[in-house]
């Protein structure tokens, strides 16, 4: 059982940053079993929780219209089109198209699969609304796997950090989702469960997201600078520039999402290093200056705005209940620290594997393990 927290500087940690961090913990460590688990049937074989939420849950083995997955899922049909094409490249699920569509289908020789496929095959582009989605095994593996993960990683977390505080951090959360006036764009279905569609009781990372994601919603309202953008690379950079190699262990984001592109071109100044071996240099203009500045106090304004609108002891009791986690320790350390140790055979643990799709392990497949490796240390709090 976890000791009592002792004390730590966590109160000077905006509401969203709690949040968020919390349930990337928890998604990491979910998605590592997930992982661990499939890889018993489908070696190499890991997708996210992500995921889960915006496509795989509406997917049964009779299969679905890709026109009818977009209005029950709460993600952009871009996005639907995106992760869609992505499944299919990864071998979970097969589009089959509409045999009433007598619309002809471009081809092209598709050079990963060595074989002529549809043009745009395992990418978003040309899915039809009408052609039908159909799981492969693999795909049937995956939400073999999913519905009793929810509750493995429910007790988990209780045997960890105590079954009270977890209880008594969802009923928190649960009371505000409550109070919300509406779901905000982009929150996962607040029900974890395929296998009992009447049951209405929220997992914790779908509570955390309902949140999370109703403060972003309120922030990116009042700002020209999304809170995404704001709390990860943003927050990092200053008027002193430091090596860009350096940003993705500051933010704890994976190279991917914490790198140089268009949207953080206008708030950034890229210079070269004095020494090649410093490569380039970033640093915050005088428009990245004001966005962290617009940021700091924003965050702080919604909430003392949320203390209003949800209660001072919601709010306050929350905080309460997300700092704990930063500071409940037992004789192995840190207890959140220890949820983020990977199993043995997965790709955050080390172990190489090819990348989804593809038949060997690659350079691409090699870096994106030792990344993950760098991000998941990176990440676990001292």
């Amino acid at each position: 059982m976890p000791t009592e927290p002792h004390t730590a500087s966590t109160g000077s940690r905006p509401l969203s940053a709690l949040l968020s961090q919390i349930l990337v913990a928890y998604t990491v460590e979910f998605d590592s079993e997930f992982e661990r688990r499939m890889s018993v049937v489908h070696p190499g074989t890991g997708i996210s929780l992500t995921i889960f939420y915006t496509v795989m849950r509406f997917l049964d083995r009779h299969g679905v219209s890709v026109e009818q997955l977009a209005r029950q899922s709460i993600a952009s049909a871009d996005t639907i089109n995106f992760q869609l094409g992505c499944l299919e490249r990864w071998r979970f699920l097969t589009l089959q198209p509409d045999p009433s569509d007598q619309r002809p289908i471009p081809q092209a020789f598709h050079r990963m699969a060595g074989r002529q496929l549809r043009r745009g095959w395992g990418s978003g582009r040309g899915i039809r609304d009408q052609w039908i989605v159909q799981l492969t095994t693999r795909g049937r593996s995956a939400l073999e796997i999913w519905p009793p993960l929810f509750e493995d990683m429910d007790q988990r977390w209780r045997n960890r950090f105590g079954p009270q505080r977890i209880t008594d951090l969802r009923n928190t959360l649960a009371d505000i989702v409550a109070k919300l006036k509406s779901t905000p764009p982009d929150a996962p279905p607040p029900d974890s469960s395929r296998t009992a569609p009447g049951n209405t009781t929220k997992s914790l990372p779908a509570l955390l997201s309902l949140v999370l994601l109703a403060f972003a919603h309120e922030f990116n309202r009042d700002s020209p600078v999304s809170l995404g953008l704001c709390a990860n690379t943003l927050r990092v950079l200053g008027a002193t520039a430091i090596p860009e190699r350096d940003i993705p262990r500051l933010t704890g984001c994976s190279p991917e999402t914490s790198a140089i592109g268009w949207q953080l071109k206008p708030f950034i100044l890229v210079e070269s290093g004095k020494t090649a071996r410093r490569g380039k240099m970033v640093r915050l203009n005088a428009r990245g200056l004001a966005a962290q500045a617009t940021y700091t106090q924003l965050v702080q304004e919604i909430e003392r705005r949320w203390l209003q609108r949800f209660g001072a002891e919601n709010i306050r009791s929350l905080r309460h209940q997300l700092e704990q986690f930063f500071t409940l320790r037992n004789s192995g350390g840190l207890l959140l620290s220890q949820g983020l140790v990977a199993p043995k055979g997965v790709r955050r643990a080390g172990h190489q594997t090819a990348s989804l799709g593809a038949g060997v392990v690659g350079v691409a497949a090699r870096n994106r393990t030792r990344d993950l490796v760098q991000q998941t240390a990176a990440s676990a709090p001292s």
